[in-house]
């Protein structure tokens, strides 16, 4: 029986980015650090039969692999050449479509329990490439590459995507003081509303492939917010952060208007006014969780103002081990 246990992340600048519909023609850059919330996949061999039994928010079990309903488990056991006597079982300790990753934190961590029991030393980098493979090369979902490489790499990490969907990752060179202040002033609250983010990020993808001038130019001003958060942490000027971060969200919030809604907005000011110096919905947005920058003295009066509107806080730390190997029986 194999084990593994993968992050999910929160983007920190930069984001949407990485969509080939940009990328393959401005390159892309994003920072992004994975937190202390997993997905565990468990893989065990079924020595007695041939069945391929699946088990997520459903059960499946089928005699051939093209039977399989859920696209992710079926492409990723071709991708690694098991095509039956396998018994995959996941547990997420967030809900999916909530911004935070979750399908990339899922297909790199059942990747690298099928290589593990094939015994194949995979490093985490080709990890996150075949991921990408599944899903933007075999799935044509209409995603980049960021997910796959933060949840496969966790940490703090750049990324740099060139125009032919090549990525440099590099950690975020930040003091361990400012780390641990920062850590402490981001606060996540779930919104209790769920989204398709390929529903979100299609329309986006379609503006920019068209090279509409008001989405290309926002993209430029966020892939360029991303590199001014990159210097606000590693200069230590983590209130210039939370400036950074409602400057995005007010250039992304104009990229589509399935971004937010009336309510979102409505609590998005509201976060503001009680002491919040900027924040965003993670993801593709349109629902999941918001996080936001705030400085110590004001967080009590934003945790109330948040609990009064029914929005739940998730506590976390930043993850630096990446997917990882928990069982291998």
């Amino acid at each position: 029986m194999i084990v593994t246990r993968t992050p999910v992340r929160i983007p920190l600048g930069g984001g949407g980015t990485d969509l080939p519909s940009y990328a393959s023609r401005h390159g892309g850059f994003l920072l992004s650090a994975a937190i202390d919330k997993y997905t565990f996949i468990t893989v065990n061999p079924r020595k007695l039969d041939r069945l391929i039994r699946a088990s997520y928010s459903q059960t499946e079990t089928v005699d051939e692999l093209d039977r399989l309903q859920h696209p992710l488990i079926r492409e990723a056991l071709r991708l690694v050449g098991v095509d039956g006597g396998i018994e995959i079982a996941s547990i997420a300790d967030v809900p999916s479509g909530t911004g935070l990753a979750s399908s990339a934190s899922f297909t790199i961590g059942l990747l690298h329990a099928l290589h593990t029991l094939k015994r194949e030393s995979v490093p985490l980098v080709q990890l996150a490439e075949e991921a990408c493979h599944v899903e933007l090369d075999v799935l044509k979902e209409p995603i980049g590459k960021h997910d796959q490489y933060i949840t496969a790499l966790g940490g703090i990490t750049c990324l740099e995507i060139d125009r032919d969907g090549g990525v440099m990752a590099s950690p975020a060179a930040i003091a361990p003081d400012v780390l641990e202040e920062f850590e402490r002033n981001i606060l996540l609250f779930y919104t209790g509303r769920s989204r398709s983010a390929s529903a979100v990020l299609e329309g986006q993808a379609s503006a920019s492939e068209r090279g509409e001038p008001d989405v290309i130019d926002r993209l430029h001003r966020i892939k360029a917010i991303g590199y001014e958060v990159k210097d606000a942490l590693e200069s230590g000027r983590l209130r210039r952060f939370g400036e950074l971060m409602h400057e995005h969200w007010v250039t992304k919030r104009g990229l589509s208007e399935r971004v937010s809604t009336t309510e979102l907005d409505r609590w998005y000011a509201t976060a503001r006014d009680s002491g919040a110096l900027g924040g965003k919905l993670l993801g593709a947005g349109g629902g999941g969780f918001f996080m936001f920058y705030c400085e110590h003295e004001a967080k009590p009066a934003l945790r109330d103002a948040m609990a009064r509107e029914g929005l739940v806080e998730m506590r976390f730390r930043f993850d630096f081990e990446g997917s990882k190997v928990l069982a291998n029986v």
